[in-house]
């Protein structure tokens, strides 16, 4: 009877303890203390340190809503994502921006749902993009890139309340701070006395307008939330652990390499290149061009070193049925324009090889050409007489068609020539860094090279009789 009146009386207890409890109030929002004002100074700092992360974003809301799944490298300036949502539009598919330069592979029957890009991304079909002014995703490539820096951020001031402490959070990585202020300032670079600005300007100033950022207790960012003019909310994810070495792709420069001397094996395997080249004749090549701000051009030909001859045709890929027809030799440099049936066919990501003989056209003949494709056609047919000029640099160590090369560079930074040299001697591929700081591909592939006649030259008319002396 005692046992049982004790667990009546227990059990009672314990009732009316539960309908009485209730939770304790959180705790209020208050402006940032000094540490707090500290650590948000750190963020960007802390993002540099830590080199990249993982990233998941939504931007927009309803029909122009976009996704974006992937990584970015801070110490490189790098991006490498899948941009998917309602709002794609052309650029649904998967990304990649270096600095200023930006290229996507475009799947327009991609999944509306974006998933994490393939950690080597694909070869093939990459090509140079603008973004139009005011676009969605130029705002969060932005905002993304300027999430890191090289020191220190202004602290908020504590007293104004302009930075505010929110809450408690716990996240994926632990337990966070939630704190509420005005998108991260630049700071001016060292000596100057222009006063700080906003990495990205808000619209409107109440509270519900104002960035929070989740922030552990080291200083890393795992979660923003914020609104960008022209683009609405944007919420940003950032995956700490998640933080693979990224691999740019071929009109970014390729994967990243740790630049040295030659040694004197790859030194003399430079110098013997131009006798290796004439000894071989001649190949087959596939041409590469992302040029300008948003030009992609692709081509396919034939090299020859002993004639010191290239001809190729090249399609726009802006332009899928039409081609230029390029033709370099001794005389100079000859283009003509013709539908893209009348100039080897073919697609304009993959055109074919240009008609033999060269068709009689109207064929525009000059001794030289500046574009990046006369640049390249050009080394790529002196290789075979005169070597690289200038200092030479081992970028890194690369694979192509099953080879193993040394990529080496020379020349100007203004016009960066790579020689990828596989082991034998053999050159594999000519890269030259465009005017608009992405690279252009010539690779070389052996085969029987025909006989490349000269192109019809325009016969001259016949002037009016001289009249005879009488």
């Amino acid at each position: 009877m005692v046992l049982a009146l004790t667990a009546v009386t227990s059990a009672t207890a314990l009732v009316f303890g539960l309908l009485s409890w209730a939770p304790a109030p959180p705790e209020p929002a208050r402006p940032l203390t000094l540490a707090e004002g500290e650590r948000l100074a750190a963020v960007r700092v802390t993002n540099l340190r830590d080199l990249r992360a993982g990233v998941r974003v939504t931007a927009g809301v309803d029909a122009a809503r976009i996704e974006l799944v992937g990584w970015v490298d801070w110490s490189r300036s790098l991006l490498y994502l899948d941009v998917g949502g309602p709002g794609a539009g052309a650029e649904r598919g998967l990304v990649q921006r270096a600095g200023p330069v930006l290229v996507i592979r475009p799947d327009a029957v991609a999944v509306p749902t974006p998933a994490v890009p393939p950690l080597v991304p694909p070869a093939d079909r990459w090509r140079l993009h603008r973004l139009t002014s005011g676009a969605s995703l130029a705002a969060v490539l932005d905002l993304l890139l300027g999430l890191a820096a090289d020191r220190p951020d202004v602290t908020p001031a504590v007293p104004d309340g302009a930075a505010r402490w929110i809450a408690r959070d716990t996240v994926a990585g632990g337990p966070v701070d939630v704190l509420q202020a005005p998108l991260l300032a630049r700071t001016p670079p060292a000596g100057s006395t222009a006063a700080p600005v906003p990495a990205v300007e808000s619209s409107g100033t109440g509270p519900d307008r104002q960035t929070r950022y989740w922030l552990d207790q080291d200083a890393r960012l795992h979660k923003l939330v914020t609104r960008l003019p022209g683009v609405g909310p944007v919420t940003v994810t950032l995956h700490r652990a998640d933080r693979p070495t990224l691999r740019p792709v071929d009109a970014l420069g390729g994967r990243p390499g740790l630049p040295r001397a030659l040694t004197d094996a790859e030194q003399r395997r430079l110098d013997r290149l131009p006798a290796r080249l004439r000894a071989q004749g001649g190949v087959a090549v596939t041409l590469t061009v992302p040029t300008g701000t948003d030009t992609n051009l692709r081509g396919a030909g034939w090299l020859s070193w002993t004639a010191r001859t290239a001809y190729l045709t090249v399609a726009d890929l802006g332009t899928p049925d039409r081609r230029t027809l390029l033709r370099r030799d001794t005389a100079g440099l000859a283009r003509a324009d013709l539908p893209a049936a009348a100039a080897g066919g073919g697609t304009a990501e993959e055109p074919g090889r240009p008609p033999l003989p060269p068709p009689v056209g109207a064929w525009r003949v000059s001794r030289s050409g500046g574009d990046d494709v006369s640049l390249l056609v050009d080394a790529a047919v002196a290789a075979g007489s005169v070597g690289p000029h200038g200092a030479a640099v081992r970028v890194r160590e690369d694979v192509t068609a099953g080879r193993a090369v040394d990529v080496v560079e020379v020349g100007p930074a203004a016009a960066r020539l790579r020689y990828w040299i596989d082991r034998d001697g053999s050159l594999r591929r000519l890269e030259l860094r465009t005017r608009g700081n992405a690279w252009a591909q010539l690779d070389l592939h052996r085969a029987v090279v025909p006989r490349l006649a000269p192109v019809p030259r325009p016969v001259a008319k016949p002037g009016p009789p001289t009249p005879r002396p009488r």
